[in-house]
């Protein structure tokens, strides 16, 4: 007789909970800031704090890719040049390798994604809006010099913008082209065994130093921003 038991799929852990959190925590964080700098200046104290959050994560995630675990450390991940473009060649070909990881290719998305939000967020802490608003750190330098770091915040963010719909859609090329299913791996933290090899499998979050990395990024972009010099009168409208 036929053995009617269905067939289990076997998924190995490949992302922990940090790198989770910390992944849709920053979606959520850049969405907000989009959808408050559109409203206007009224929300520009909640845009303010979504860029706190975007300067947390990120910082976070570069800190964690150093010292946690082994598919989110750079060293882990990161590729040169030759075995990039090898990559690139073998994904038009479509005999793609499967990484346990970021492929190659997603592993420059991560950094180029990362850069961009750490220097935005950086630039933001500069700028004004030439009306009522300004950032923590407007204090430090002169109005001229925060318009122009104002402009390049704004342009920027176009460069971030289709960074991500790049990476969306690279997402979508894997989950319809090659039936892998990137976000449901984000979610669980598990992707099929015929990618991970039993020795690529974490065995651990490591939740507690993650948890004292991000409370130490807190607590020096709080200092920081506490002490920062305030605007003399003369140099700006108000205080928001």
């Amino acid at each position: 007789m036929q053995d009617q038991t269905p067939h289990l799929s076997v998924e190995r852990r490949v992302w922990d909970v940090p790198v989770r959190i910390f992944h849709w925590s920053l979606a959520l964080a850049v969405l907000g800031a989009w959808v408050t700098h559109e409203l206007g200046t009224a929300y520009f104290v909640y845009h303010l704090w979504c860029g706190y959050a975007v300067l947390l994560l990120v910082g976070f995630r570069i800190v964690w890719g150093l010292i946690g675990t082994r598919h989110a450390r750079f060293v882990n991940f990161l590729h040169g040049p030759a075995v990039t473009l090898r990559y690139a060649l073998d994904l038009v070909r479509g005999r793609e390798l499967p990484y346990a990881g970021h492929n190659p290719l997603g592993a420059w998305m991560v950094v180029v994604l990362l850069l961009a939000l750490l220097a935005q967020a950086i630039l933001g802490l500069f700028g004004n809006d030439e009306i009522l608003n300004f950032g923590p750190l407007y204090g430090y330098i002169s109005n001229e010099l925060s318009l122009k770091l104002t402009s390049v915040h704004r342009q920027l963010f176009d460069w971030i913008l289709a960074a991500v719909a790049l990476h969306i859609a690279a997402v979508a090329f894997h989950r319809f082209a090659r039936s892998e299913n990137l976000v449901r791996a984000m979610f669980s933290g598990r992707k099929p065994a015929e990618s991970v090899r039993p020795e690529e499998e974490i065995q651990s979050s490591r939740v507690v130093l993650a948890i004292v990395v991000a409370l130490a990024l807190a607590a020096l972009i709080a200092w920081v921003v506490i002490h920062a010099p305030i605007p003399a009168a003369e140099d700006f409208g108000s205080v928001y």
